[in-house]
């Protein structure tokens, strides 16, 4: 796994290397107007990427010393992560800004993969609906829902 952990390290490196260009060409009245399926702008994807880092982040942290199931808050379901994009009112943000903090809250991820201990890989944690998701799947995970927003943002761009 730890070959793995390299290049889902080197994959989410290279989306970063690629669109942080793309994102700063985007025309800022598309960002802030075109809205995907779920009713978020380009602005409001890119936030909800940070906000997916982070929480995996963290719970990449946590699973080297919390016990096995950990109990952790679930970001992804029942509506949380369109209320942490309210709450923190991505729309508003500055796009220079916003683009960095995606770009540095992924290199870090990208970091902290790299670093996981492995004999943690097999360690869970239960979601909202009560289903185990090991570190090793977290990990495996995160790069297709980095590529699945970076579609749609490509899908809403000319």
């Amino acid at each position: 796994m730890e070959n793995e952990c390299l290049a889902i390290s080197r994959e989410i490196l290279q989306v970063i290397e690629e669109w942080e260009i793309v994102l700063q060409q985007l025309d800022r009245e598309l960002i802030c107007t075109k809205r995907n399926k779920q009713n978020r702008t380009i602005k409001q994807i890119v936030g909800h990427l940070v906000d997916s880092a982070s929480n995996n982040i963290h719970r990449i942290v946590q699973f080297h010393y919390q016990p096995d199931p950990m109990i952790f808050p679930d970001y992804a379901n029942c509506g949380n992560n369109d209320r942490w994009i309210a709450i923190q009112n991505y729309q508003e943000e500055d796009w220079d800004n916003l683009i960095q903090l995606w770009k540095y809250t992924n290199i870090h991820i990208a970091h902290l993969i790299r670093q996981v201990d492995t004999t943690k890989l097999d360690h869970n944690w239960i979601n909202a609906f009560g289903e185990k998701i090991s570190l090793r799947e977290m990990i495996i995970s995160y790069p297709s829902h980095l590529h699945l927003h970076i579609n749609e943002i490509k899908e809403m761009t000319p």
